[in-house]
């Protein structure tokens, strides 16, 4: 398995896995979403413009994604093609054909890891504008689009960073 992704709720300790992952010698590839919303007017694009944010984002995952095309892998993504479709269904916006497009031929490798809601951990923060309501919403939306494109999504246990990753590293079988 090559390409793995981290799907699920904002706040559910994503990032923290990520570098957890990065730290023990794994490639990783950061959240597109939060790196835009850290640019001068990402938050303005985000909110202004939630379509043109989306394209953005696509933009993004088609970057991270080329930019690993040949690596020989594993490599975790933070979020990958169906979490824009997610973003979309929040905001009630029709899907472009250039999103759907990405989302049926650019594949990743399965299962897609997801952090549920988890209600402990969860903080608020700069970029992270949503209540926990909405954060729950928004990993029902992104988990739905995940399963719609035909991908096996997989809850990853309540538990510290070190069990989480021990978690995807069973389940990460060797490229052959």
């Amino acid at each position: 398995m090559r390409h793995l992704v981290l799907t699920g709720a904002p706040g559910a300790g994503k990032t923290a896995l990520l570098e957890a992952a990065a730290a023990s010698g794994m490639a990783t590839s950061p959240e597109v979403a939060r790196a835009l919303l850290q640019q001068p007017g990402g938050m303005a694009l985000r909110e202004n413009d939630p379509l043109g944010f989306a394209l953005t984002m696509l933009e993004g995952h088609l970057a991270e994604y080329r930019r690993f095309a040949d690596h020989p892998g594993p490599v975790l993504f933070d979020r990958g093609f169906p979490d824009v479709v997610g973003f979309l269904e929040m905001a009630n916006l029709p899907i472009p054909e250039a999103v759907e497009s990405a989302c049926r031929t650019l594949r990743y490798d399965g299962p897609i890891f997801r952090a549920p809601a988890w209600p402990a951990i969860y903080r608020q923060d700069a970029e992270r504008i949503q209540d926990f309501a909405e954060a729950v919403a928004s990993d029902r939306a992104v988990s739905a689009a995940w399963r719609r494109y035909g991908y096996s999504v997989v809850d990853l246990p309540l538990a510290s960073v070190a069990d989480r990753l021990a978690f995807i590293a069973a389940r990460a079988r060797p490229v052959t």
